[in-house]
């Protein structure tokens, strides 16, 4: 297998991103507590990027929105999210945002149609110490993940593929009652597989955000949390999705507000 570290591992990350997860369905509300071993400092790569300073999701992670001055910054980006009430589910499908990993999302659509599926893609661009596949420069066989989510380290092979999930950070049935069933196919395949609303998180973790909101469900990591209220706002205000008043409440609350 083909191994990349340091350098070489940063630039492939930035080579691409992409799509994400099916079958999001179980709700959890917000943990209250710190996340696991939260009395340490937050697992980091020293790589992962403020949603701040990454508007369009190419770079590695999510880093923690901490100082003051962030957070304002943070809290005036949310305040600009439309707000309505969730509409209903019926209709939706996860093939009617595309097939899942595919690489034809329309072309404005960050590493889209460059030859590697999205799954990959966003592989690449967070994990570290990539392996690949023999005979792929595309196929992560293994690697590292800093979970910004849980805040721990993972050790991933794609043997046991499920460990590490990638989450649509605003979910596509979320997006669906909140106007997306209205849309062209071409806008529904670009907000899942844009690299934006991407993160490969803990599997697990994944699977109890479900479709839901950040009123209903935020990571368990408390110092992480008004990052992914921005990365949600920004995901929002890039497709013109609104959210719901209490979601956009909580996410203020994340963030100082």
């Amino acid at each position: 297998m083909t191994r990349l570290r340091g350098g070489a591992a940063l630039a492939a990350a930035m080579v691409v991103a992409g799509a994400a997860l099916t079958g999001c369905e179980g709700l959890a509300p917000p943990a209250d507590g710190n996340s696991p071993g939260s009395g340490a400092p937050a697992a980091g790569d020293g790589r992962a990027v403020s949603p701040l300073d990454n508007p369009d999701g190419t770079k590695p992670g999510l880093a923690a929105v901490t100082s003051g001055g962030d957070k304002a910054r943070a809290r005036e980006l949310i305040g600009k999210v439309a707000t309505k009430g969730r509409g209903p589910r019926t209709g939706y499908d996860r093939d009617e945002f595309g097939y899942a990993w595919m690489d034809s999302a329309p072309h404005d659509v960050p590493y889209a149609r460059n030859g590697c599926d999205t799954r990959n893609d966003v592989l690449k661009r967070d994990g570290l110490d990539l392996r690949f596949k023999s005979g792929s420069d595309c196929v992560v066989a293994s690697m590292t993940l800093h979970d910004p989510y849980t805040g721990r380290e993972i050790e991933w092979t794609k043997s046991r593929a499920a460990k590490v999930q990638i989450d649509h950070v605003m979910p596509l049935s979320y997006d669906w009652q909140m106007g997306a069933s209205r849309w062209t196919e071409d806008k529904r395949e670009s907000i899942a597989n844009d690299p934006l609303n991407l993160v490969p998180v803990d599997g697990p973790t994944n699977s109890a955000k479900g479709d839901s909101g950040p009123a209903s469900w935020l990571p368990p990591d408390k110092r992480i949390r008004c990052a992914y209220a921005v990365r949600f706002a920004q995901v929002s205000l890039k497709y013109d999705l609104p959210v719901t008043t209490a979601d956009k409440e909580m996410m203020l609350r994340q963030c100082g507000g």
